[in-house]
């Protein structure tokens, strides 16, 4: 099993973070406004804002991601694939709630919003939003390896980012 090294897991960060900082700090200061907030009261307004601009911040992680090597890229989508089956969890679904692709898209928002949010929703799921969705973001280093060297990368983990597969995220 591969797992994501640090170094890939900061420069992950470090581009989506890079990728938001040339939205302005009115997008940001909404990110880290979710990721703190009171959870006894609801952001669905926050999080509709917040996905009207992941299609800019998608564009800018395309643009940081063009010249990266296959390696490069595999190592990427290993971060993203290992977010995403860590958080792939029956607490964290109870509140975005989702079938099959609509929970793996709702983790996605979580991971796109950054590692602040991340982490607060990894220790408190009650920060996650409902209906919150980021379905490009779960595959884009996956798609842009595909589009750069013809085939989906093999990130060896042994995991999947599909929903419902983490088993220690579904114990009874």
């Amino acid at each position: 099993m591969t797992l994501p090294t640090a170094a890939d897991e900061a420069r992950f960060w470090t581009m989506l973070e890079n990728a938001w900082a040339g939205l302005g700090p009115e997008a940001n200061d909404l990110r880290r406004a979710l990721a703190k907030r009171d959870t006894s009261t609801e952001a669905f307004d926050e999080a509709a804002q917040l996905e009207e601009h992941l299609d800019r911040v998608l564009v800018a992680l395309r643009e940081a991601a063009a010249d990266l090597s296959s390696a490069e890229l595999t190592a990427l989508d290993r971060v993203v694939e290992r977010k995403l089956h860590d958080i792939d969890r029956r607490d964290v679904h109870e509140v975005t709630d989702g079938s099959d692709d609509g929970f793996l898209y709702a983790r996605g928002f979580v991971v796109a919003l950054g590692q602040e949010f991340y982490e607060a929703v990894a220790r408190d799921p009650r920060i996650a939003v409902e209906d919150a969705s980021a379905e490009s973001f779960c595959y884009l280093f996956a798609h842009l390896h595909s589009e750069k060297f013809g085939d989906f990368p093999e990130t060896g983990s042994g995991i999947t980012r599909e929903s419902f597969a983490n088993p220690a995220g579904w114990r009874d």
